[in-house]
């Protein structure tokens, strides 16, 4: 796996599956993305003042946030974020959204569009194996 990383982010390239991730902040506040090459190629790039904002433009996988805005919570939008990103320090933080509540967000929002067809597919997985 090949690595780059700055103040507050973290991003991995695995060669093997083709792959880009990356992760900003860390541990029980942090969020989680699979990310496209461009991104990777550009991330640190002198003229990127924000690279937590380029980062953003993926699709979010996991996140926990645990800051002074509130209680801490977890929202886990791709149960497969451990195996996307098998090099992350990510973890859970207070109370995880239920499946539900995440398919809700994730419909609603556009800033979550890009999860809307797996979550799609894994809603219609758990119905089907009820």
């Amino acid at each position: 796996m090949e690595f780059k990383e700055g103040p507050g982010w973290k991003c991995c390239y695995d060669p093997q599956r083709g792959l880009y991730t990356a992760q900003t902040g860390g541990g029980v506040n942090c969020t989680l993305y699979e990310i496209t090459k461009e991104i990777y190629d550009h991330i640190d790039d002198p003229d990127v003042k924000w690279p937590a904002r380029l980062l953003g433009d993926g699709r979010k996988l996991f996140m926990s946030v645990n800051d002074r805005c509130g209680p801490p919570y977890t929202i886990v939008f791709d149960s497969d974020y451990k195996e996307l990103c098998p090099w992350s320090d990510a973890a859970f933080s207070g109370r995880t959204w239920s499946d539900e509540m995440t398919d809700a967000v994730v419909e609603v929002l556009e800033s979550e569009m890009a999860n809307r067809e797996q979550r799609r597919r894994k809603r219609k997985q758990r119905e089907e194996g009820k």
